[in-house]
């Protein structure tokens, strides 16, 4: 088995099964809002992008961030805290985020294309073991000179060990989300937009017993929660 890892910007020559890992919060936002009872989410890279799709197809909703904020005209910021309060039964979304989208977007060499964080890391693994393809590339969505990015680096070595068969302990990884340079924003009571509880939404593991499956569907990028089977002998 080969793991390998990218950003967003070399994620484009990814191949595999490519998992774009966004904890903090694109992935995890969708994961509850598949919860919330969402049908599909397309994900999308601009701004003006999920305006344009919306302008097609009026009944979806938009939901999503740029720098972190939400979006003037947007339905729901990428917030957990506030999608868990929708009732969003049968709804398809329209998603843009600043990161995570947009490595779903650019991965377009992978034979097969997943998004998650920790709240489905688990069923995640369980799906990739499944599969015969012997290459799995993590797109560390978050990653920058600057330092950002390790909340996603430590979901990617935690399914990583998942995937090898080891038992990670999980409180090491959900510590380095929490001391991660973004997971502090979510400490500091002068950003509203980044509620504590929204840190404690994305560090909930394994809330969802889904992984989520990206396809490409006329053009754009449609992800979907698929329920993972867990064989009778699987270690988790």
């Amino acid at each position: 088995m080969i793991i390998e890892k990218s950003t967003l910007e070399t994620c484009s020559a990814a191949t595999g099964i490519v998992v774009v890992i966004d904890v903090l919060r694109a992935f995890s936002t969708a994961a509850y809002a598949f919860g919330q009872g969402a049908k599909s989410i397309t994900l999308v890279s601009s701004v003006e992008d999920a305006f344009s799709l919306k302008k097609q197809f009026p009944y979806m909703r938009l939901m999503g961030e740029t720098g972190g904020l939400p979006i003037k005209g947007f339905d729901y910021s990428n917030s957990p805290t506030q999608i868990t309060k929708q009732d969003l039964t049968g709804c398809h979304l329209i998603q843009r985020t600043s990161a995570g989208t947009q490595g779903a977007v650019f991965s377009i060499h992978a034979s097969t294309l997943l998004a998650t964080s920790f709240c489905c890391a688990a069923a995640t693994a369980r799906f990739i073991k499944q599969q015969p393809e012997n290459t799995i590339n993590f797109v560390i969505t978050g990653q920058d000179e600057e330092g950002l990015g390790d909340e996603d680096d430590a979901c990617a070595d935690y399914i990583g060990n998942l995937i090898k068969g080891k038992k990670p302990d999980a409180l090491n990884y959900l510590h380095r989300v929490r001391e991660s340079l973004e997971g502090k924003k979510f400490l500091d009571e002068n950003q509203p937009d980044f509620p504590a509880t929204d840190m404690d939404y994305c560090t909930a593991l394994d809330r969802f017993d889904f992984f989520m499956l990206v396809e490409r569907q006329a053009g754009f990028c449609v992800m979907k929660p698929v329920i993972a089977y867990q064989a009778d002998n699987a270690p988790f």
